[in-house]
């Protein structure tokens, strides 16, 4: 079955993406393991390959990983090539399968949460990349390989990384490869109620499974061959890159890659300027969970900048982010965009190409940012100038928009329901309830989108899918973190601080 014409390829990919962040999550939540995002980037993450990594700028993000066109023999001074040794073994064999009802009830378990599942149709969710293959290059060989070899510092690709301050270089250490064919499958399903609170779970549901006698299942709705040889996840040795071209291999887990300048190498803690006191190196959580509340109160200056632009800018904003927010792409390119406004830079939105719509609101959404970015500029330093990497809209948007793209599917589902200023304002006093561990009277006036019950619904799956619990009790609310949430309560609250500010009554 081919994908149905009427399906972006920018869907298409997600499924590709999503279907290989689930299985590093699974076999690897807490190793070196990268998940491919892209199924064309398969055929570049060779042994060796060249991996851009770009570092995060808050605590909350994870980093990017953008697989280059180029080997570390490429941009090596000299005609030997490294030929790197590559060990191959049996990795494991990847299957599951995942609750189906036709009516009535079926006990699942998602996660480490049981949850009950009632309502009509049905969905089966299968798993299965089938018997993986690991790749492995001989380190010992490589440094005997690497030692006196030189980088060309004059190369395009080690110029423009070096200009940049939050890139640094990897080399493809290990990779997952698929050794037969394979099919990604989204399956639509009627929408049942999941334990009363889990109804906002999509109803879309993706399926991997191995293709072995040529059958797919008919009842899918896009469907997507992965050939054998197609890389799903592999890990990188970062470089330590010197003034002279030397390079130094990153062996040890906590030592970082990064280029010398001035006699010191630029690492991770050193880059990321004003918001290196909040830009760990753990995957996305310190070693200790940081205070909502603390975390909160650090951002307010970024919040009151939403909250200062002009009332028409707010609105507009607010309007092209609910248009965008439930596409990840979009959210994706938006969240690069900014980045490379702070950076000075010409934001690049090409990944968008084959979503001319979707490029448009993207491209509006940035105008009008970079716009308020100059008004705040000028009305600072009283001329007319280009905004510079220190403009802090541009940095207030990119704290709204690098949490929302942190948020999980589920969740986002929700809060795009709930994105009406009336309806924020009320998320907001429950953020604030969450971060200083209050319960809140729900005469409060502020609530009362939360007192029909269809209101209610909307934010208790927003929260649950942040993993917050909501808890009605009598005349009071009551808003506690799950258990071992992660980061999902903080992008959560500070995507509704930041929609709040924008949507904010000037009455």
């Amino acid at each position: 079955m081919c994908p149905r014409s009427d399906y972006p390829r920018s869907q298409i990919r997600e499924m590709f993406a999503k279907a290989t962040s689930n299985f590093v999550k699974q076999i690897d939540p807490d190793g070196c393991l990268i998940p491919v995002s892209r199924l064309n980037d398969s055929d570049k993450l060779v042994p060796l390959s060249l991996v851009v990594k770009r570092k995060r700028f808050w605590f909350w993000q994870r980093h990017k990983y953008l697989p280059s066109d180029f080997t570390l023999s490429d941009v090596l001074l000299g005609s030997k090539p490294i030929n790197p040794v590559v060990v191959e073994t049996d990795f494991l064999k990847y299957a599951g399968t995942f609750g189906d009802t036709v009516s009535g009830k079926v006990d699942a378990e998602l996660g480490k949460t049981n949850v009950s599942v009632e309502g009509k149709g049905s969905f089966k969710l299968q798993s299965s990349f089938g018997s993986l293959r690991k790749q492995e290059v001989d380190v010992q060989k490589l440094l005997q390989d690497s030692k006196d070899r030189v980088l060309n510092l004059e190369h395009c690709l080690i110029q423009q990384t070096r200009e940049k301050r939050n890139e640094v270089f990897g080399i493809l250490k290990e990779r997952i490869v698929t050794t037969q064919q394979c099919s990604v499958t989204e399956e639509v399903q009627e929408q049942g109620d999941c334990g009363g609170v889990l109804g906002f779970l999509s109803n879309k549901r993706i399926t991997v499974s191995v293709n072995e006698n040529g059958n797919m299942q008919q009842d899918s709705n896009i469907s997507m061959e992965i050939p054998p040889q197609t890389v799903i996840a592999y890990s990188l040795i970062e470089l330590v890159v010197k003034h002279s071209g030397q390079y130094e291999l990153c062996l040890q887990p906590d030592t970082h890659g990064g280029f010398e300048v001035d006699s010191f190498i630029r690492t991770f803690t050193e880059v990321d300027g004003h918001v290196g006191q909040h830009s760990q190196e753990a995957p996305g959580i310190s070693a200790e969970t940081p205070s909502l509340k603390k975390e909160l109160d650090s951002l307010q200056p970024h919040f009151q900048q939403l909250k200062d632009l002009p009332a028409p800018a707010r609105a507009t904003l607010l309007q092209l982010l609910k248009a965008v927010m439930m596409d990840r792409e979009a959210v994706s390119a938006l969240e690069s965009g900014l980045v490379q406004l702070c950076h000075n830079e010409m934001a690049d939105l090409s990944e968008l190409e084959e979503s001319p719509s979707l490029k448009q609101k993207v491209q509006t959404l940035l105008d009008l940012v970079l716009q308020s970015s100059r008004a705040d500029q000028n009305q600072t330093d009283g001329v007319s100038a280009e905004p510079h990497p220190s403009s802090q809209v541009l940095y207030a948007a990119h704290v709204l928009i690098s949490a929302m793209a942190e948020m999980n599917d589920a969740a986002l589902t929700a809060l795009t329901r709930c994105c009406s200023p009336q309806f924020l304002q009320a998320l907001q006093q429950l953020v604030h309830c969450l971060a200083a561990e209050e319960e809140l009277s729900l005469q409060d006036p502020a609530l009362s989108p939360l007192l029909e019950e269809e209101g209610y619904k909307r934010v208790e799956q927003l929260f649950y899918g942040s993993g917050v619990i909501l808890r009605k009790e009598a005349s009071t609310l009551r808003v506690e973190m799950g258990e071992q949430p992660g980061l999902l309560p903080f992008v959560m609250s500070i995507s509704i601080q930041g929609l709040a500010s924008l949507g904010k009554s000037d009455v």
